[in-house]
């Protein structure tokens, strides 16, 4: 990741009660079910690529931002983010925000940032780097899919001619 950021970090303030936040058991339990990987849109992609004949890798630790499918020998990563956590419609959403604005605001805009700084790092190291949201790859799931198969066919069509 290069050293040196186009613009100032956002800084994000702790999600605790000695900063001034406080969650209900509730909020709590509720909060604690999202899932951060294996969701339902990821899964679909998944199976869809497996059976064109691509074999990836998933949350891939040894590239930076562990891609949800890495795809090493084509150099090609792919993400699928959900709507709430890396900004979807940031300008308009950030107005619509209205419990613990003092955390979840820094928090998202954060989110936006290392999407941004992961994608031109691993560019730098020559990656493809598709980025698709839930509703996206919900809604049209064979687009998706046919955007990294056209590339993945692309870079196949490269290695058989070298």
């Amino acid at each position: 990741m290069p050293k040196e950021y186009p613009k100032e970090r956002i800084k994000v303030p702790r999600f605790n009660e000695e900063s001034g936040f406080y969650t209900t058991p509730e909020r709590s339990k509720i909060m604690g079910k999202i899932r951060g990987k294996n969701t339902k849109p990821e899964l679909a992609f998944r199976k869809a690529l497996w059976q064109s004949g691509y074999r990836y890798r998933i949350d891939y630790k040894k590239l930076i931002g562990r891609p949800d499918i890495a795809l090493k020998k084509y150099k090609t990563v792919v993400f699928i983010d959900g709507e709430f956590w890396h900004g979807h419609n940031w300008e308009e959403r950030r107005h619509k925000i209205k419990r613990n604005r003092e955390f979840w605001i820094p928090k998202i805009e954060r989110n936006i940032q290392r999407d941004r700084e992961v994608n031109q790092a691993l560019k730098e190291e020559g990656y493809k780097v598709f980025r698709f949201w839930e509703t996206e790859v919900k809604k049209d799931l064979d687009e998706c899919l046919e955007q990294v198969l056209t590339h993945l066919n692309e870079v196949k069509a490269a290695f058989s001619q070298s």
